[in-house]
């Protein structure tokens, strides 16, 4: 399926997506799976030799950003990021089956044996590590049935963050350097899509409550000061998702732009959105009913994963010496 044969847009899937993450989300990991998988969301990118729907980046980003408004805890991200990169082997079709669920480990690599930042991973069969240091050394896709996995709850103890010992891993499929290189790219995109999400639906929810909120006869939003910092956070979040929408597209040259500025904003104004949103619900914002905190733990593990603030310095320095 491809988009010169068909009228689609991107946009579109953003309201599948949501009925089928919101059945999902009622489901366990399994049942979850295969609501994905029959809503054609596991696959959208995947090759249609493998079941998939053949589709570009672009399409995805909708679907993920509305896993993060709804606060999906399920590894769709990167189910979709490995079921496109195995093309159209075996492998790729029972991730879009639903068959199977898959992660990826941020950090650590193959060749260290012992890799982390699995977001999921207790939930999923397969996880996609690095096999060296850099990306030219490619990707494994190993069985987590092989991995011992070690659960960190310091940032997140309802969703914690995996540890894997790597000595025994059964490796499954391998992707070389080109194939992990845009696995990386687009999963950065995927990320950026995913934490925007969680931003302006907290900047929904946010000013929602506060037009809700009466105090000494007038609404809260009514307030000259929490106006303008709704339209601050507005601001970043809407900047945020241009830039995504931009790095989609290639620059004045024809290249590629670079993902790692728009990576580094999107997590640090998701973070700035979250943390001024749970401060105007007041105490609400820490309560189960009102559950913004959690959306703010699954940015801040992502900031951890991608060494809380270093992706921001390195863009910096690429940046001067590029001048």
């Amino acid at each position: 399926m491809g988009t010169t044969d068909i009228d689609l847009k991107p946009e579109e899937f953003a309201l599948a997506a949501s009925e089928a993450v919101s059945d999902a989300q009622k489901r366990g990991p399994r049942d979850a799976a295969e609501v994905l998988a029959n809503a054609g969301l596991s696959g959208v990118c995947a090759s249609e030799k493998a079941g998939g729907l053949g589709l570009g980046i672009e399409f995805a980003r909708p679907i993920v950003a509305e896993a993060g408004k709804l606060g999906l805890q399920w590894p769709l991200l990167e189910t979709i990021l490995i079921a496109r990169a195995l093309g159209d082997s075996p492998l790729a079709s029972e991730l879009c089956s639903g068959a199977r669920i898959a992660t990826w480990a941020l950090q650590g690599s193959l060749q260290e044996s012992f890799a982390g930042q699995a977001r999921h991973a207790e939930k999923s069969d397969w996880v996609l590590v690095a096999k060296g240091a850099g990306v030219e050394s490619g990707a494994a896709v190993l069985d987590l049935a092989s991995v011992e996995i070690q659960h960190d709850d310091a940032l997140d103890p309802e969703n914690p963050q995996s540890w894997l010992v790597l000595d025994k891993a059964k490796v499954l499929a391998e992707l070389d350097a080109a194939a992990f290189a845009t696995l990386k790219r687009e999963g950065h995109i995927l990320v950026a899509s995913l934490v925007n999400g969680a931003a302006e639906n907290a900047l929904n929810t946010t000013a929602t409550y506060l037009s809700a909120r009466v105090q000494f006869g007038r609404p809260l939003s009514a307030k000259q000061a929490v106006r303008h910092l709704l339209a601050r956070m507005r601001l970043l979040q809407e900047a945020a998702n241009a830039g995504i929408e931009r790095v989609l597209e290639a620059d004045e040259s024809g290249r590629a732009r670079q993902v790692e500025s728009v990576l580094a904003n999107a997590l640090s104004s998701a973070a700035f959105v979250l943390e001024k949103s749970i401060h105007l619900h007041g105490g609400m914002g820490f309560t189960w009913e009102v559950p913004l905190h959690r959306a703010l733990r699954e940015v801040r593990k992502f900031d951890a994963a991608f060494g809380s603030g270093g992706l921001a310095q390195q863009v910096g320095q690429d940046f001067i010496q590029s001048v």
